[in-house]
Formats: structure tokens, sequence, C-alpha cells
């Protein structure tokens, strides 16, 4: 069922995330204060605001009894504050059934501004308590109050509990490949041998599929791409890190939050982020400003941006793009998608998007016959005349070697990608390339598709391994391992502390960019899903979407079929 466009954020509100740790200490703070001076009577309210705004920001459902019961209050006393405040306009009811005998609870629109002012305010307080310099300059809860240069890594004082190898299963990308050129250093910390295989993204994910059925695991670690963790922890093919963790526990955060996110499934942690990277539009300061083109922020701007700045004569195509069949364009048809403001499927309503957490089976309905569907697809035909001669043959790797060889003069890309031409200065986008969030359609906020990794241990893992692999999963995902996979080669960071650091944000400009945008809340992962069927919902649309671009199948005959095949698979699957 379509929906109406994602509202746009105020533009002084907080990120999703951070709103959500300023409320969680807000709860802290009342639960104390509740114990410490005996101010019943005055927090009342609070408890149900507390926890109506979570549930909102988490796109569960509340109801008056869910209320009652979490509020701790006598039902009769609770029944009356959740009368009067629906009364004085804080809380809405919205019917759950035709008849309207039974409805939903949410905050009100006055409620919600309320929250925000409220949040801004302790935000500064809170700031101005511990001298940063003004509420807007920090993210909340981050780890912002230690040294901003990050150390570097210390020696463990006890070798790595391993009588051989510490045995790690990896992806092929600059990130990882910073990791292998450091490890005789992280064999010094570790006290063991390493052992990494790096494998191709599809080989990446077929190969912990196949070593979660093998009787021992054959790796102490495995690199899990963020939309595949539902997946991994519906087969149980993943330990939850609480497990093996000591009674230090990582610092959880100094993640960036949405990566974080991912790794949790049903409140539990089952990985830790060693890369944020999203998805950026990027383009070529010199040829926008010789062609007078405005820095595009919405898909019409990006297809006038495309055609003036195509100049087959000279070499120069308007954008790159993924537009080869498969993983690659099925993958970038979901995130065209959520430009116009419309997931894949139909996950429900958050504050800012949308939320792929608790899923109920009508949230696993595929969206594909949809509006937004139709507008991504026309998009994708749109660019074709602007895009280079290979572009149906184009992947990640090709659209940025692409750019950074002067031969399109705007791609999409992934952050990891992007030392291609911003550690090569005989590129001609060398130092002279800038980066937006994907362009969207109007009324939709703009967004930059999230993706990376997280550090997992498998579930076959024997037991006396755990305990080592857990260790060695904080320490490669620690701010210090973060900053030496910076200062060799990698352009990503999942922590705030890193980006923080004066050395990180010279030597990769790019970091505190993407910092920024997770401040604001713009790093999203949600245009790609995280269910267990999304690997096969990608090769889906990587079928139908090329045919379509191969001018092989009309749009909504490619849209119906994809609409078919998946909801086949979900109803396969006993989704729904």
């Amino acid at each position: 069922m379509m929906q109406p466009a994602v509202k746009p954020q105020h533009s002084a509100a907080l990120s999703n995330h951070e709103l959500d740790r300023v409320i969680e200490f807000v709860a802290t703070l009342e639960r104390e204060t509740d114990i410490c001076l005996d101010l019943r009577p005055a927090t009342r309210e609070m408890r149900i605001m507390i926890q109506l705004m979570r549930s909102h920001l988490h796109g569960r459902l509340e109801t008056p009894s869910s209320l009652i019961a979490a509020s701790g209050l006598a039902r009769g006393t609770a029944h009356r504050i959740l009368e009067d405040m629906i009364e004085r306009g804080l809380i809405t009811r919205r019917p759950r059934t035709k008849s309207g005998k039974t409805y939903s609870l949410h905050p009100s629109e006055q409620l919600t501004d309320n929250w925000l002012r409220y949040a801004r305010r302790m935000k500064s307080a809170v700031g101005s308590a511990f001298g940063l310099s003004s509420g807007s300059d920090y993210y909340f809860g981050a780890s912002y109050l230690s040294a901003s240069a990050i150390p570097p890594l210390p020696v463990l004082q006890e070798r790595l509990g391993l009588t051989d190898s510490l045995r790690v299963l990896m992806h092929a990308d600059p990130t990882f490949l910073a990791m292998q050129k450091l490890k005789r250093q992280f064999e010094l910390h570790f006290g063991v041998d390493i052992v990494g295989r790096a494998l191709s993204l599809d080989r990446l994910h077929e190969e912990i599929l196949v070593n979660a059925e093998r009787g021992s695991s054959d790796y102490d670690i495995v690199t899990c791409d963020l939309c595949w963790m539902a997946e991994l922890v519906e087969r149980q093919a993943v330990l939850p890190l609480e497990y093996a963790a000591d009674s230090e526990g990582p610092a959880v955060h100094d993640f960036h939050p949405e990566a974080l996110a991912t790794a949790r499934r049903g409140g539990v942690l089952y990985g830790l982020p060693v890369q944020t990277v999203p998805e950026l539009l990027i383009y070529r300061r010199d040829i926008f400003s010789t062609k007078a083109i405005a820095p595009p922020t919405s898909i019409a701007a990006t297809l006038e941006a495309a055609r003036r700045a195509h100049d087959p004569a000279n070499g120069i195509s308007g954008i790159a793009w993924n537009g080869a069949g498969g993983t690659p364009v099925g993958t970038t048809f979901m995130m065209i998608m959520a430009d116009m403001g419309q997931p894949v499927l139909d996950i429900p309503r958050a504050r800012g998007g949308f939320s792929d957490q608790d899923l109920r089976p009508e949230h696993y309905r595929p969206a594909l016959d949809t509006p937004e569907a139709r507008m991504a697809a026309d998009y994708l035909l749109e660019l074709l005349p602007y895009s280079p001669p290979n572009i149906l043959q184009m992947s990640w790797f090709e659209r940025a070697k692409c750019y950074a060889a002067g031969q399109a003069a705007m791609s999409y890309c992934y952050t990891q990608i992007m030392p291609l031409f911003d550690q090569d200065p005989e590129s001609p986008a060398w130092g002279n390339t800038a980066y937006l969030p994907h362009p969207s359609a109007p009324g939709v906020q703009p967004i930059a598709p999230l993706g990376g990794w997280n550090l997992c241990i498998p579930a076959n893992l024997p037991a006396e391994r755990r305990a080592a692999a857990m260790r060695a999963v904080r320490t490669l995902t620690s701010a210090e391992a973060t900053k030496l996979y910076i200062e060799n080669g990698s352009v990503v960071s999942s922590r705030f502390s890193v980006s923080n650091d004066p050395d990180v944000a010279q030597m990769r400009p790019i970091i505190p960019v993407v910092d920024k945008m997770a401040r604001a809340g713009a790093l999203q992962s949600w245009p790609r899903p995280a269910v267990a069927e999304l690997s096969e919902i990608v090769g889906i649309l990587g079928r139908e979407i090329h045919t379509m671009l191969q001018r092989r199948k009309r749009p909504s005959a490619a849209l119906r079929d994809a609409q078919a095949q998946c909801d086949q698979l979900m109803r396969a699957n006993g989704r729904y």
C-alpha cells in the first residue's frame, strides 16, 4: 500500500538516534530522581511520555494496555493520566479496526515538538557542564570527552588465548586490505599468527552460510555485510556477543548509531561495526563550476546536471552508476526507490524514515507496485543517455574507476572505494570532488544509504576459542585500530572519536563529512531492509531491472514480475 511522502525533519531537529540517547538519559535521570528524592507524583506523566516516544522512534506500536503496563502505575491512575494527555492534545488515538473499538496511541506533533525542544536544551546544558563549546557541536553520548587524538594501539599484556592462529574471513576491499597490510602489527599485538581469507561480496556471503553448516567453524571471526545480519541471526549462524564479552563490555556509544543498530536484533548485539560505508553522490567541482551547474539535491536536478555535464566528444559522461545485472543494479534500484520515499518492502515508518526492526507479517509485503517504484525505474531509464557506454556492465569498482579516470562528471560511490581518486594525485578528481547525500524526490529527506561491515563470531566456533575471538573483535573494531586502518589507506570510520581526531580529518577529508551526516541522521540502513530474504530480493530485482534497462521489458512489466516473484518468495517462507 502506498504511503505519504516522508515529512522533512525540522531544520534544527536532532537525529533519531541522538534523540533516543537523550530520552534514555532523561529516563535514567527520572529513575534516579524518583529513588533518591521520592518525587513520585511529579514523574507520572514522564514515564508514559518516555515509553511513547521510545516506541515512536523505534517503530513499535503502543496501545492503552501496553502503555499502562510500561508506566508502572496503578491501572486506574495510569488510565486517568492517559485520558488527560489525550484531551490536552499530547497523545493521538489512531483506530486499528474499521469499527474504531480498538486503537493505538502515538505522540502528537505537539508532544514531539516539545521533546525536540527539551532534548536540544538538555543537550546544550550537558555540553556546557562538560565544557564543550556549544550544544550543537557534539553528538550526545559519543566519546567526545576523551583526548581528541587517538593514541597508538597498545600492546596486550597477555597473548591472545589461542594455541594456534587467529582465523579471519573478510571482504576484499580497501579497509580489509589495510588490515592485511597491518597483519604483522596485529600479530605482535595478539601474540599469535593471523590467517586471513579475503573474498568478493557474493562469494563471502556464500562462504559464511556454508561455514555455518560445518560441524566446527573454519573461522574465529567472519565479516558480515550489514544487510545480512537478520538472515544470519535467523539461521543462528552467529553468536550473541554478550555470550563471550567480559565484564568491561564494548564501548558501544562511540559507534555511529545507525551502524550499531544493524548489529542488533531483538535488543541483542551480534556484531561490532568495523566500517560505516555510506553511498554518496560525488561530482567534479571544476566541471560544475565551468558549466555553472548547481550541486544537485533533487532527482530532477540530478538529471539536469547529468544532461549538462555530459560531453561524449571529450570523453566525459554525465554520471556513472551500477548498471550491471544481478547484485549491482538490484542494490542500486533499492537505493533509488528509497530516494523516492519508499523501501522495497512495506516496512513501518519511524521518525526520519523507516524501521526494519521488530517487523510484523504485513511489513514483509513487497512494495514494487507503487508509484515510487515506477519513479525509480523511470529515473534509471532517463539516466541511460548521459551514462558511460558500458553502463550495463558497470558495478561498484568500475563506476569509481570511471570517475577517477576523469570519464564521468558525477557518480554514485561508496566511500570505501574513494581512495581510487582521493589518494591519487594523477586523477583529475583528486582534491576536486564534492560529496552529497543521495538527491531525492520532492518532500523526501535526502539520505546516504548505509553499507558496511560487522565483525561477528560464528555460532559453531568451539567454546574454548570464543573469549579470544571476542577479544580480537573488540581490538579490530577499536578506535586505535580504526585510526591505523585510515593511516594505511582506508577512508572509513565507524566511530565518532576517530572522526574527531584532527590527524584523521587532515588525512581523509571525507571522514568528517560522513561524521557530520551521521550526527544529522542522514546515514540510514533501511534502503536495504535487514530481512533474511534480502539477497534473493536483490537477485530478483537485479534480473528484472537489468532486463528493463536493456529495453527487453517495459517498466510496468518488470516491476509487476518482480512484485510477483518477491511476493511468492515471502509466502513460500511463511512471512504472511
